[in-house]
């Protein structure tokens, strides 16, 4: 018989398991889980097709991105930047003859207060008249505590409360490409191309897609994989370990370049964006979480 801790109903605490099981079996309340391996994509799949690249290329970052991909994403983006930046225009030069209108609009009644003042002839006693009513209309009534006090209002449904609907200000739109995971300004010139190495195994018959190990490194020929933290080398394009560039490129004074002997710096080796593997340690942030409607009692 097997043991039916996880499923004992006549207990009288409420346990964690019970908790989890009427969570995932009603509609309420926060699920949070672990993505697992199969969650998240490969090292050197597309960020934005989460597909294989034919064309591979790396921003400052190290995030890869197909080249088709991401040239696709940039004109888009320009062409949506300069939709919204004619509308804006459009809205400017409305709120500018508007407000052409508006001091028209006081000026000319400014003229036409000015023209019948001095058409009119006034006695003292006149104005002594206006001057009282005017007073009078100033002072808040007491008869009609509505209008006086809004908040003490027996009712809201009355048209001196019924909100405006205002025009909706469109704010100025930015002429930059944002890259769609960092969220910092990306221009297509600076994106690097990749030159993967395909794995020596002496399979010719397997597509290199079709392999679960499908690069080396360039200069010791290790697998490469998610587990595997690699970088690119800007100058050459070639995808190297960070085991080699620990032990080889930076043990010396200067660093070169293992296959052509050129002068690196610092800005030249890009660390790439793993995709994670599935344990804690090899990446954050692979958890999510479903908020749903919870009950307080």
């Amino acid at each position: 018989m097997t043991r039916h801790g996880k499923n004992a109903t006549a207990s009288s605490v409420y346990s964690y398991h019970e908790r989890q099981k009427d969570t995932s079996q009603s509609e309420y309340g926060t699920q949070a889980a672990r993505v697992g391996k199969d969650s998240v994509k490969d090292f050197d799949a597309c960020s934005l097709t989460l597909q294989n690249c034919k064309n591979p290329m790396v921003t400052s970052e190290g995030l890869i991105y197909d080249r088709e991909a991401i040239l696709q994403y940039i004109v888009g983006q320009k062409r949506k930047n300069a939709k919204s930046m004619k509308n804006y225009d459009k809205q400017m030069k409305a709120d500018a003859r508007e407000l052409k209108e508006l001091a028209q609009a006081e000026q000319r009644a400014k003229t036409e207060k000015f023209i019948a003042r001095e058409k009119s002839i006034i006695d003292k006693s006149t104005t002594f008249q206006n001057k009282s009513s005017v007073a009078e209309e100033d002072q808040p009534s007491t008869s009609n505590p509505m209008k006086s006090d809004p908040k003490n209002l027996l009712s809201f449904w009355i048209p001196e409360l019924t909100p405006e609907a205002k025009k909706t200000k469109l704010k100025k739109p930015d002429s930059k490409v944002f890259c769609p995971v960092s969220g910092k300004s990306i221009k297509f010139k600076d994106l690097i191309p990749v030159k993967f190495t395909p794995i020596a195994d002496g399979d010719t018959k397997t597509s290199v897609i079709s392999k679960k190990a499908r690069w080396q490194c360039a200069v010791t020929h290790d697998a490469l994989g998610n587990s595997v933290p690699c970088a690119v080398l800007r100058t050459t394009g070639d995808v190297v370990t960070m085991q080699c560039v620990d032990k080889i490129i930076r043990n010396d004074e200067t660093m070169l370049h293992p296959l052509t002997g050129e002068v690196l710096q610092e800005k030249d080796i890009i660390q790439i964006k793993r995709g994670g593997t599935g344990f804690a340690h090899t990446n954050e942030g692979l958890k999510t979480k479903s908020y749903r409607p919870v009950l307080i009692v």
